[in-house]
């Protein structure tokens, strides 16, 4: 089997006869598809800003929560700030995480951002390493990363892509930061997002997007002359300037 050890993940265990009401009030996706397989999610502020991003797994009598290792302690934190009284507990668990590509092993979940991004394992695996780029698989599929194009206090889930990447529910009632997502869902449209951009020449992540000298923009991660840039949309036309590279919006 093929794949790789995730080593900038932490797993955290949670228990209890709340586990699942707990969650429902606060991700923004339904935790009943948990029945299904994964369930990607995010927890916001209540002014709706992003705050965190991760994986919610199905294990029995449990929920695993899998995030970004540089995320745990405050996602943690913030969650047992709405324990309160219910029958819900929060654990570090040391599980490993895997991915990869192809046919998945026994046990492993599809990712439900993007068929691209292959199978994820909770638990011991054997497998054989790769070396997949899977920067190039998430700027093929404008698939945000934590920390990089999700920043906390900062983003907005829709402007991100979420509803694309199936990590939020319209239907599932009350979450913490729901009345401003629900807002921008029913916007005509929105002025900024990610999108997919063309990249030629050079440019750091970070830099600053101009078009006739105004800002349009921040260019992200990048890869194979593709990347994913936060666009002003109604500036992001033509050819546009990061640096010295020159950038255009595809599609």
């Amino acid at each position: 089997m093929k794949g790789e050890r995730c080593h900038d993940r932490q797993v955290f265990q949670i228990e209890g006869g709340d586990r699942e009401r707990f969650l429902q009030g606060l991700v923004t996706n339904d935790v009943r598809k948990l029945a299904d397989g994964l369930v990607y999610a995010a927890l916001l502020t209540p002014q709706g800003k992003y705050l965190a991003d991760f994986f919610l797994v199905p294990a029995g009598d449990a929920v695993l929560l899998d995030v970004k290792s540089s995320f745990a302690q405050s996602l943690s934190n913030r969650l047992r700030m709405y324990m309160l009284r219910a029958d819900v507990s929060i654990a570090a668990a040391e599980i490993p995480v895997y991915r990869g590509l192809g046919d998945g092993p026994a046990g492993s979940f599809r990712d439900p951002r993007n068929s691209s991004l292959g199978w994820r394992h909770y638990g011991a695996l054997e497998v054989d390493a790769t070396e997949t780029d899977w920067d190039a698989l998430r700027v093929a599929a404008c698939v945000p990363e934590s920390g990089i194009e999700l920043i906390p206090n900062s983003s907005f889930i829709l402007e991100a892509g979420f509803e694309r990447l199936n990590g939020v529910d319209f239907a599932k009632g009350c979450y913490v930061g729901q009345e401003v997502t629900a807002r921008m869902k029913h916007k005509t449209s929105l002025r900024k997002g990610l999108a997919s951009v063309k990249v030629e020449g050079i440019a750091s992540q970070g830099t600053e997007i101009r078009v006739n000298g105004k800002p349009a923009g921040t260019l992200h991660t990048q890869s194979g002359g593709q990347g994913i840039a936060y666009l002003r949309f109604d500036r992001a036309i033509g050819d546009m300037k990061a640096g010295d590279a020159v950038v255009r919006r595809e599609g």
